[in-house]
């Protein structure tokens, strides 16, 4: 299994609404994907601009077809574009 940690650092309070609208999007459309065990997306309770996504996949097929998926390409860019975002990947 592979799990990825996406953290999410909002830089411009004006950006915010736009990456959780985006954020929940792809966490909503990525549950569907095949091979998806698990994917949330989490506010912190202690800084209002920082966010992670959490997604753990059954295998690297699964996971790689996941980022060739319309709503990867086409909401990670976005989510991108209005962040600074960062990954930690563990295979277990």
């Amino acid at each position: 299994m592979i799990r990825l940690n996406v953290s999410i650092l909002i830089e411009k309070s004006e950006n915010r609404k736009p990456v959780v609208l985006a954020a929940t999007e792809l966490a909503a459309k990525s549950l569907r994907d095949k091979g998806c065990i698990s994917y949330d997306f989490f506010a912190s309770m202690t800084s209002d601009d920082r966010y992670m996504i959490c997604e753990t996949w059954d295998s690297k097929e699964n996971l790689d077809a996941h980022m060739a998926s319309d709503h990867f390409r086409t909401l990670v860019p976005k989510l991108q574009e209005l962040s600074t975002m960062t990954l930690e990947e563990f295979n277990f």
